[in-house]
């Protein structure tokens, strides 16, 4: 027997509980085994997407043709043995398989043998993208009704006819069942399941598209998905909570895009209140300035609707503005008394004097403001806002998705090397990192991350009428727009100047020192190491600021250490950036960006096999493929190795005995 080793209580507690699971030499070792095998497979595929807005149609095309990497795969194994039209309608089979089934039903004259072939076709790219993994994980990725049978195809050991006549039987037997729909759109789902290991969607789910609601429900549903949180995630974060500031600017927000889809039918939450206000108190009042943002789908709304929204939106606009002046109030450590501008208004003369400059006001006309007393809520608005907040935080679908982002998401997330966020990390001009005295002490760097995250999980998680709950929740709405904060990373918003001044030069946001500092290779160092990350493939990926393409401005910063991949999903940016944005994919050859045109329309991917046009560029290469080994999950694996190594040299010792 091996020469016994001195084991501390903690160490022989360890593995005693460990023996539970492995309860002999073989199984340790057996397990051994397999994990080192698992450390030499090629690491997985990592799709980077970020600033969704809501945008669900581009969304789920992207997600589901991997951007791109769906389409490559096909090329790869049936470029030569398939039309290009053939491969365009596989690769739509596989990103919408029930609305494409359908239309397919209708096209061809031998559905049977259409069906017998696109079965093969499945098989065999499914086939492909799962080599990379073990069957154990791929037998994991199957769906639990065709998971046996998909199994089967693909790794079926039979050899020559009686192999043929295997499959031929199985695929007869789906085909004669009428099972096809349900077969294929389960192989579909593994394909694209197998294609990405990991979706990483680095901010911005919410706001300005219409379904956000729709985007949660979807990634949901995916295996392995992270969230880095952005303005507008905080933001309704924040809502979900029961911040009254944060519950009117989702509102206004959606009133202001004639797009209230994700509130009212998403959530089920109604907006009656603020309606049946609007309409007593602003009926006579000038709205010229609140009218709303008409969208491609939106130009049926009446004139009548019209009315109400521009009445809703500038009601809730003015409920916005004093609420967020209590805020600041309350909270000096802010440093926005700046932004305290209702008491400022000059109303004989119609202006209002900032930062030193007298501008004109569009609009003055604010029925429920006192001038003596501008911030304090008249009772009307506050029963407004208080049964609005109560539809809010009663939104069993908003609490599970919301609860769903908190589980998966952070301000930050360290993976494989890579520093994902989605605003910014706060900085000085001089390149030192900007100190936030917040909570009674000075923070900045990594610390402020970490800790804006923990009062972020306060304002959610903690018991109602708390004082830990409701900093949490002005936490909240400071990340949201708070001077420098991290996910805004702006010196101020400027909602005020946009809805009253009409000289747009007082609507600038002047960007933190960050966003004029990350071209510079050594500040991106710095920021790496300051989160214990370096070497040459250690990179930031970063959201939030649209790259302007058409102005020759490069997604790629600092020689590629940091790499802006604002998705340009919405509608309304694509005018600034030129084009629909980038997404980022890492596998294990090389990290390449992926630039992107609007989307055609789902109706038009559906029917005519139109794919989003994009351009892919790889910018790093690597050495050697990666390996599992080299990754974050290969480090825990590794840990896993030498703990079950030790369980079986203190079997062999006799200080933990085998059960048999």
């Amino acid at each position: 027997m091996k020469e016994r080793k001195d084991y501390t209580d903690e160490e022989l507690k360890y593995l005693e509980l460990l023996s539970r699971q492995y309860p002999t030499v073989q199984s340790a070792a057996t397990e051994i085994i397999n994990l080192q095998a698992i450390l030499n497979l090629p690491k997985g595929t990592e799709h980077f997407i970020s600033d969704v807005h809501g945008e669900y149609e581009a969304f789920y095309h992207l997600m589901h043709s991997c951007s791109g990497v769906i389409k490559e795969k096909i090329d790869v194994l049936f470029g030569t043995g398939m039309t290009r039209a053939e491969r365009e309608e596989l690769a739509t089979l596989i990103y919408y398989p029930e609305k494409k089934l359908e239309l397919i039903k209708k096209q061809k004259e031998n559905l049977n043998e259409w069906y017998r072939i696109s079965i093969y076709r499945l098989i065999d790219l499914c086939r492909l993208v799962g080599a990379k993994y073990t069957r154990s994980k791929v037998r994991k990725a199957l769906p639990e009704d065709y998971g046996y049978i998909i199994n089967e195809l693909l790794y079926n050991d039979v050899d020559g006819a009686a192999k043929q006549e295997y499959y031929d039987n199985i695929i007869g037997s789906i085909i004669e069942l009428e099972q096809v729909p349900g077969f294929i759109s389960a192989i579909c789902d593994t394909i694209k399941h197998l294609a990405v290991d990991r979706l990483h969607i680095v901010g911005d789910i919410f706001d300005r598209g219409p379904r956000a609601d729709y985007i949660i429900d979807d990634i949901m549903k995916l295996p392995n998905v992270d969230i880095q949180w952005g303005n507008h995630d905080i933001l309704w974060m924040g809502a979900a909570s029961g911040s009254r500031t944060m519950v009117a600017t989702v509102i206004s927000n959606a009133i202001h895009y004639n797009n209230l889809k994700c509130i009212e039918t998403g959530y089920g939450i109604s907006l009656r209140p603020l309606s049946v206000f609007a309409n007593e108190r602003y009926a006579d009042c000038d709205l010229h300035r609140f009218h709303v943002t008409l969208t491609d789908d939106s130009t049926h709304v009446s004139e009548k609707d019209m009315l109400l929204s521009s009445r809703m939106y500038k009601a809730i606009t003015v409920i916005l503005f004093k609420l967020e002046g209590q805020k600041i109030m309350h909270h000096p450590e802010f440093g926005m008394d700046d932004r305290l501008l209702l008491d400022k208004i000059d109303y004989e003369n119609r202006c209002i004097t900032i930062g030193g400059v007298t501008y004109p006001l569009e609009d003055c006309d604010f029925p429920t403001v006192d001038p003596a007393d501008p911030y304090r809520l008249t009772d009307e608005e506050n029963e407004v806002i208080n049964q609005l907040v109560d539809a809010f935080t009663h939104s069993d679908k908003l609490k599970k998705h919301i609860r769903f982002i908190y589980t998966n998401g952070g301000m930050y997330k360290v993976h494989n090397g890579n520093l994902l966020l989605h605003g910014c990390v706060p900085m000085n001009e001089d390149g030192s990192f900007k100190s936030f005295n917040i909570g009674g002490k000075e923070r900045c760097g990594k610390e402020l991350m970490d800790y804006f995250e923990r009062l972020a999980r306060k304002a959610f998680y903690d018991r109602e009428k708390t004082e830990e709950k409701q900093f949490g929740m002005d936490m909240l709405w400071f990340l949201w727009g708070g001077r420098d904060s991290p996910t805004f990373g702006r010196a101020h918003l400027t909602t005020f100047e946009r809805r009253l001044i009409k000289d747009e030069s007082s609507w600038t946001e002047a960007k933190n020192a960050y966003y004029r500092l990350y071209n510079n290779m050594e500040i991106c160092e710095k920021i790496l190491a300051e989160f214990g990350l370096g070497g040459p493939h250690s990179h930031i990926i970063n959201g939030h600021v649209p790259v302007r393409t058409k102005k020759g401005e490069s997604p790629i910063k600092a020689g590629g250490k940091l790499i802006v991949i604002d998705g340009g999903f919405c509608k309304a940016y694509q005018k600034t950036s030129g084009i629909a944005g980038y997404t980022l994919i890492y596998n294990s050859h090389c990290i390449r960006i992926v630039s992107h045109q609007p989307f055609c329309g789902r109706a038009a991917a559906i029917e005519k096999n139109m794919d989003i046009a994009n351009d892919s560029f790889v910018f790093e290469l690597m050495e050697s493929r990666v390996k599992i080994a080299q990754t974050d999950i290969g480090r825990r694996l590794q840990g896993q190795i030498e703990a079950l190594s030790s369980l079986a040299e203190a079997y062999r010792s006799g200080a933990v005995t085998e059960v048999r």
